[in-house]
């Protein structure tokens, strides 16, 4: 572990006490001296010039392998429909090379379009080359015949979804091209750091839990991870005997055993999440006009329990309101600790379970910028409850603010700013009684740390105020999606230094 001085920084006071001077000494990979006119006594030092010091940011949902590969996916947001999206894709094809090798495409959403696409009409536009589109929730996987019988795929009209969709999706991730390289990790982390990321929990589809021990041994220590595990690797985990917060082999602190994560239901962009009235306008010949759960109340029940005994908390994946009423009861028979994902609709009277229970409602802001509109059409009569952010705080539950990239950008300023000013646009803020504040927001993002001796030596040096307001929300999201990070250190190493900064030199 790193020793480092950090000297002439401003402590953002996140728990309400005003902004104070001091430097911060880190040896040992631990805080361990927090003070005024602290001496060098020959570790390194890093000038804050005055900056504003704030605990390391974390995203408490990632898709990591899923997000680095995603930087190179040809991008259907925003298509209107099927053929929009058909178009964009074939003229994405031209450019790039035909090598007999998977070609995806993400950002599509159903829900926003007047149907779903077809085989038919992908096959037409990529004739031969294996094309997959992946939904911007990550729900649906839409293949083209190709793709499908690459893939070992049965023949079928339409996208695969939920259930279907996920036993694909991990097959998909095996394949040689769904592997980033060393390079792609490095250049991606990069970015994380450059915006003060220096954690995060990975819930990926793959082991999770063997590719960041080896990424450790070639040399990647830019980052902290939670790994997270699925029902369909439990048994391993459970056969290795790796309890939450277990260091992973040869990961010292920096990788840790995480959740199991369970997806209890679906999405609102593929009209599966399982909620306790129909959607909307429900699509004629829909089986499921409420959507569903992916697992029955007794599996899911089964699951927690497989976890609790051994010693792994749960991330249970809830959108819909029936989904997180139904998640609420099973967490509390069970009696296991953990989050619900999303938490995305609810029922008022399961606003104050969260707390009760101790359930940490593990969040996403920046999906309302993408859902809003979704939710007004098709949960139009049941948008107060939706991101319920505001409500949830001031019933006493535990916030933890994530990205779910590549769903979203992680990017911790942008769902930051998101929590503060529900926009993403120059639209009015959507439900604004349910926005934080700068301080509240910022204290949800740092997986509950603070600067005190014996705390993670984790730390950024921002180039202006995180908590101050501007005159309107707008503004102040404005600032804070644009906050200047000046260095970013994990454990005493500086993973981020903004171009123009002295790097870390002796002093006295």
């Amino acid at each position: 572990m790193a020793a480092m001085l950090v000297r002439g920084a401003r402590l953002a006071g996140l728990d309400g006490e005003a902004a104070r001077a001091a430097d911060v000494r880190i040896r040992d990979g631990l805080v361990a001296e927090v003070g005024p006119g602290l001496r060098a006594a020959g570790d390194p030092v890093l000038d804050a010039a005055g900056g504003w010091l704030i605990p390391g940011l974390w995203d408490a949902h990632v898709h990591a392998t899923q997000w680095v590969r995603s930087l190179d996916w040809i991008d259907i947001s925003g298509c209107a429909g099927p053929e929009q999206a058909c178009a964009r894709i074939a003229g994405a094809l031209v450019s790039r090379p035909d090598d007999g090798r998977l070609v995806t495409a993400s950002g599509f959403r159903t829900t926003a379009w007047p149907r779903p696409g077809t085989v038919a009409e992908l096959d037409a536009v990529t004739g031969g080359r294996p094309v997959l589109a992946i939904s911007g929730d990550a729900h649906s996987g839409w293949l083209n015949s190709a793709a499908s019988a690459m893939l070992g795929v049965p023949p079928r009209a339409g996208p695969l979804t939920e259930n279907d969709w996920f036993a694909l999706a991990a097959r998909i991730n095996a394949l040689p091209e769904a592997q980033p390289t060393d390079a792609d990790l490095a250049a991606a982390v990069a970015k994380l750091s450059a915006r003060g990321l220096v954690g995060v929990v990975d819930v990926e589809f793959s082991d999770a839990f063997v590719a960041w021990p080896r990424r450790v041994a070639a040399g990647m220590r830019a980052l902290r991870v939670r790994t997270g595990v699925y029902p369909h690797q439990l048994d391993e985990v459970l056969a290795r005997g790796w309890r939450t917060g277990d260091p992973l082999p040869g990961c010292g602190s920096l990788v840790t055993m995480g959740p199991l994560k369970v997806i209890f239901d679906g999405s609102l962009g593929t009209r599966t999440a399982w909620c306790c009235a129909p959607y909307v306008g429900a699509l004629p010949g829909d089986p499921h006009p409420a959507g569903a759960p992916n697992y029955d109340r007794a599996t899911l029940a089964w699951l927690l329990a497989r976890a609790r005994g051994g010693g792994l908390s749960v991330a249970v994946h809830a959108i819909g309101d029936r989904a997180n009423e139904v998640a609420l009861e099973v967490l509390a028979e069970v009696g296991v600790r953990g989050s619900i994902e999303h938490a995305q609709l609810l029922r008022r009277a399961d606003v104050p379970r969260f707390a009760a229970l101790g359930v940490t409602a593990s969040v996403q802001p920046a999906h309302l910028l993408d859902d809003r509109d979704m939710a007004d059409d098709v949960w139009a009569d049941r948008t107060g409850r939706a991101f319920l952010a505001r409500s949830l705080l001031d019933a006493g539950a535990t916030l933890a603010l994530g990205s779910d990239a590549p769903v979203a950008d992680p990017d911790p300023w942008l769902a930051i700013a998101a929590a503060v000013h529900r926009s993403g646009d120059d639209r009015p803020a959507w439900c604004p009684e349910e926005s934080l504040t700068p301080r509240e927001a910022l204290a949800a993002s740092v997986d509950g740390r603070r600067i005190v001796v014996g705390a993670p030596g984790d730390v950024v040096v921002l180039g202006a105020d995180p908590l101050r307001t501007a005159p309107t929300t707008a503004e102040t999201a404005a600032r804070l999606r644009a906050m200047p990070v000046r260095a970013t250190v994990v454990a005493g190493h500086l993973t981020h230094l903004a171009a123009g900064r002295p790097a870390p030199g002796g002093a006295a």
